[in-house]
């Protein structure tokens, strides 16, 4: 997975890159996420990261504009997400990939910081947090909004960790 940052433009504030996923996928069709998927044979998580930004975004960038590694995060599917952070400049071109994205947003990256934009719930089926960003009227769901939220913590100086945040039971599959 990707985190692609957008440097501050005079019209338009720091913020990071996040996708609806295509309506036609096989799983999680339309559902908020960042730009990512499986490495290739051979590839480690970075070189996988940076294809997924091209191949979905058609974002461009290389080893040099990666600013770090945040933690893995083990998902209940049996993944294990590795969360690159890159650095996409101030106002990158994109074209998206509409087998792969139906839309891109940029998140301003106050809008992560805010006090409220993070809220945790607790399900029957875990005893975990189950961690929630807010957008807008919507929800965003770890894995996703794990990531963003240790994203958000780095950005504030604190390490936190979120491979123990729970995901809700429909993204169990």
């Amino acid at each position: 997975m990707a985190i692609a940052v957008l440097e501050r433009t005079a019209t338009e504030p720091s913020s990071f890159l996040l996708t609806r996923r295509a309506a036609g996928l096989r799983a999680h069709s339309l559902q908020w996420a960042l730009p990512g998927g499986r490495c290739d044979p051979g590839e480690d998580a970075i070189g996988a990261a940076l294809r997924e930004l091209h191949e979905e975004l058609g974002l461009a960038l290389d080893a040099a504009d990666v600013l770090g590694v945040l933690d893995d995060y083990p998902t209940r599917s049996g993944y294990l997400i590795t969360p690159v952070v890159a650095w996409a400049g101030r106002d990158p071109a994109l074209a998206l990939n509409p087998h792969e994205v139906s839309s891109v947003h940029r998140i301003e990256l106050a809008a992560i910081e805010a006090e409220d934009a993070f809220d945790f719930v607790r399900i029957p089926e875990s005893e975990r947090r189950v961690v929630r960003l807010r957008l807008d009227d919507d929800f965003i769901h770890a894995p996703t909004a794990a990531l963003i939220y240790q994203f958000r913590e780095v950005l504030a100086g604190r390490a936190t960790r979120v491979a123990d945040l729970e995901q809700p039971v429909f993204a169990w599959k």
